[in-house]
């Protein structure tokens, strides 16, 4: 298999990373993805990453930092070349990019009902926080 290749996230991406976020489960029904990658490009583009094998689209991540923390949404690795260590790579990129921001601890969240994720983030390094997450939602979809 040819060599994965990750750069930042091209507005000519977004029907791919669309699909492959549908592909790969993460889109709900009070999420509209084209509205997420939107307001993704108004701040830190740069932390927006793909992963591409020749010209198919295979994996994304979206991070970002506040300045206190980091944050991991949307790592997505099509569903047949996952096991390939893609994901991992897609976050070590991201991690880096971080670290260089002067990030010192990435939160992310993911979703109860996804224990294939879970797992995966325990591999990497990832840890149960004792916390609660809560949100509020100041715009609809």
């Amino acid at each position: 298999m040819a060599e994965l290749e990750i750069r930042p996230f091209r507005e000519s991406d977004q029907d791919a990373v669309v699909s492959l976020w549908v592909e790969c489960g993460l889109v709900v029904p009070w999420n509209d993805p084209v509205k997420d990658i939107n307001r993704k490009l108004t701040t830190q583009r740069e932390l927006f990453l793909v992963g591409t094998i020749g010209s198919r689209l295979v994996a994304s991540v979206m991070a970002g930092y506040d300045g206190h923390r980091g944050w991991i949404n949307y790592l997505g690795v099509a569903p047949d070349c996952q096991q390939l260590g893609f994901g991992r790579r897609m976050m070590d990129e991201a991690e880096a990019r971080l670290r260089e921001l002067g990030c010192a601890k990435i939160q992310l969240q993911v979703r109860n009902t996804n224990p294939g994720a879970v797992g995966f983030y325990w591999t990497i390094g990832y840890s149960v926080d004792n916390v609660i997450s809560m949100g509020k939602r100041l715009e609809e979809d």
